[in-house]
């Protein structure tokens, strides 16, 4: 399916804008993005990889924003993804017991699975096994919210400490209440109940959490290289949600009223 129906690109587009964010951060810093530090130190080479894989995700980002270019772009930067999934799940295997870990490894997976659901709405579609690799995108990416609904209520005091202290009802209340929304999103999109509006609902919370907690970190800490980041990653994860939303309102025969 190309830029025409219900696909607004507009999530693939804040998905790009994502990834150009991520490649101007790495490019700056010389590093890879501290979301990506289980890149392991003695990787040779390591600073010229992180310079060039800055230069891919910007490139990458750049062809998401151009209609011609787009389907290409979104494939690139699932693959770009995929290698840092990877490592945090090895991550995992090696520290099961660190939920930290699950949480890295969930936001990467849900990023490598939004850029192959996008690659299958604007360039795939019709596609032998593409109603299949579809599906097996959208229940990765539910299994990654729904860890990261299990690191908001086994790591409650930490996540609480990010909740702005001005918010009625109190930190740990919106800890375990966006626990909870996260959870509902993932049951929601992999089963296909209700799934778009699930989609919509935590784009909208995750661009919450952007406004709210981020874009402030950022004003108060301009400098703070994993502020950046997170700002970067939290945007990615919007437009990931987003590209979710778009595929069910393009597919409402797989959604489950």
């Amino acid at each position: 399916m190309t830029d025409r129906g219900a696909f607004s690109n507009w999530g693939v587009r804040v998905y790009g804008a994502a990834a150009i964010l991520l490649g101007v951060i790495g490019l700056k810093a010389g590093d890879f993005a501290a979301v990506w530090q289980p890149v392991p130190p003695e990787v040779a080479h390591r600073g010229a990889l992180a310079y060039f894989a800055a230069v891919l995700f910007l490139c990458a980002g750049l062809a998401v924003q151009w209609q011609r270019a787009r389907a290409v772009g979104v494939f690139a930067l699932g693959v770009l993804y995929l290698p840092y999934a990877l490592l945090w799940f090895r991550r995992v295997l090696a520290f099961p017991g660190m939920i930290g870990t699950w949480s890295g490894t969930g936001e990467q997976v849900a990023l490598v699975t939004a850029g192959v659901l996008a690659y299958h709405q604007l360039g795939g579609s019709g596609k032998p096994g593409t109603r299949g690799m579809a599906l097996v995108c959208r229940m990765f990416f539910a299994l990654s919210f729904l860890s990261l609904a299990l690191v908001h209520w086994i790591s409650l005091q930490e996540t609480a400490s990010f909740v702005p202290k001005w918010m009625p009802l109190g930190q740990k209340f919106w800890a375990i209440a966006t626990g909870v929304f996260h959870f509902m999103a993932a049951v929601a999109i992999g089963s296909g109940a209700c799934g778009k509006l699930a989609a919509r609902l935590l784009a909208a919370m995750i661009a919450v959490f952007g406004l709210f907690i981020w874009l402030p970190a950022l004003l108060a800490s301009p400098r703070d290289h994993f502020v950046w980041c997170a700002n970067a990653v939290n945007l990615a994860l919007l437009g990931a949600a987003w590209v979710v939303a778009d595929w069910f309102a393009s597919n409402p025969a797989e959604e489950q009223m």
